[in-house]
């Protein structure tokens, strides 16, 4: 009986992954925004398909993630002059309970705050799960493990450098390790903190003299060859590190710095945001050693890449939202446009793919859902009229959108 009951937990854990009911980390547990959930709500609006709606204390853009059940994001509390109580909380998805609101950091003792920009906050990186535990990340304010009770296992803020508009890009995990990409306006590198202890295993400065140095990208995660690879944008350059000691593998070159947009990787690409002031996208071959630049960009498109929202592989196609609300369509092995449609507003948040649809989610709120093919066709737009910059999180049958001042579950069809 104990043997049958083990295999039943274990199949009702598989059924669950398959189902989509664990998003890990920023843009989900692929990190490139795909979902295998369904039945989500093609319809919405701050009344209508509402499961519920809870306040979330303070500030804070980072996105939801999920697992076994709860919701885990980042928010800042502001104090006294600059002060700001940088904390982790934990709501229950079927319920939208907050089960404990915990303080990781204070940013006190007359040390002041880092200037934020205006599209910012001192919470806006996501947090990121392995199933056992909670990481969370402030950028230079510090970096943090918690249990799934809140209590903290440990805390470091080792990472030190001088941040430019605050913190950004989310931490990943590879290994034994948690890596973050570190670019301020002083030092830029890509840091490994082991797991267990938050002790820094090894830290790669940046090649490169980019005037300008700072940048937000989420590194992401993929294997080449079958070897494990850490690629990571900064200002003027994207690379692909060795997770075992962080050495360059490959290197690209490019004008452009404040990199916010994640990496996606498919049909043997990179596809790469470059950042302000006049982006572009580059495919990547990630085979390389050294500098690549003048061999493995095998194509670069200006018109209508994104300066903050990260790209949506969908099978052969490449789909992207810019900030002025431009979306476009591209063959991804060549760059070549099949379409290209201003949809309106601005957008900060990154684009979703589950149950079949595009879900695109704008800076005043709204939530605008494509279906995917070669020709433009918009299925639905969903205001809520509360400023949103978070990316979405996603359960079977439900949306997770995070605005100004709430957290909301958005189900049924």
């Amino acid at each position: 009986m104990h043997r049958v009951v083990i295999c039943l937990a274990f199949l009702a854990l598989c059924v669950s992954a398959l189902r989509g009911e664990e998003w890990s980390e920023f843009r989900g547990p692929t990190g490139q925004g795909h979902a295998a959930a369904r039945n989500l709500p093609l319809h919405w609006s701050s009344t209508d398909h509402v499961a519920w709606s809870k306040a979330i204390p303070g500030k804070g853009w980072s996105s939801p993630v999920l697992c076994q059940g709860k919701l885990y994001l980042t928010t800042a509390v502001p104090g006294a002059g600059s002060e700001q109580s940088l904390r982790a909380v934990c709501l229950d998805a079927g319920t939208g309970e907050i089960r404990w609101n915990v303080q990781v950091f204070q940013q006190a003792d007359g040390q002041s705050s880092p200037r934020i920009h205006s599209k910012n906050s001192h919470a806006s990186a996501s947090p990121i799960t392995d199933g056992k535990r909670l990481f969370v990340h402030f950028g230079a304010q510090g970096t943090a493990c918690l249990d799934f009770d809140g209590k903290i296992v440990w805390k470091t803020r080792e990472l030190k450098y001088a941040p430019v508009h605050g913190n950004g890009g989310s931490p990943v995990l590879v290994d034994d390790l948690l890596v973050v990409s570190c670019d301020g306006g002083d030092l830029q590198f890509l840091a490994a903190l082991e797991q267990a202890t938050g002790k820094i295993r090894w830290k790669t400065p940046r090649p490169g003299d980019a005037p300008k140095k700072f940048a937000f990208s989420t590194p992401l995660v993929i294997e080449v060859g079958g070897k494990k690879q850490i690629v990571s944008s900064g200002a003027n350059s994207v690379g692909g590190f060795d997770p075992g000691d962080g050495h360059e593998i490959w290197r690209v070159r490019y004008d452009g710095y404040s990199t916010v947009p994640r990496p996606v990787f498919g049909l043997g690409l990179l596809f790469i945001g470059t950042g302000y002031d006049s982006p572009s996208l580059i495919a990547v071959r990630p085979d390389g050693l050294g500098d690549v630049t003048d061999t493995h960009v095998v194509w670069t498109i200006k018109k209508g890449a994104p300066l903050n929202p990260s790209p949506l592989l969908i099978g052969q196609e490449l789909y992207l939202i810019d900030d002025g609300g431009v979306a476009t369509c591209l063959d991804a092995q060549t760059g070549k446009t099949h379409w290209q449609k201003r949809i309106g507003g601005t957008f900060s948040a990154s684009p979703l793919f589950a149950d079949g649809k595009i879900y695109l989610q704008s800076e005043d709120g709204e939530g605008i859902v494509l279906k995917p093919g070669l020709e433009f066709e918009e299925l639905a737009r969903n205001p809520l009229g509360e400023r949103s910059l978070a990316s979405y999180a996603v359960a079977d049958g439900a949306l997770f959108i995070r605005t100004e001042k709430h957290l909301t579950r958005f189900e049924g069809q």
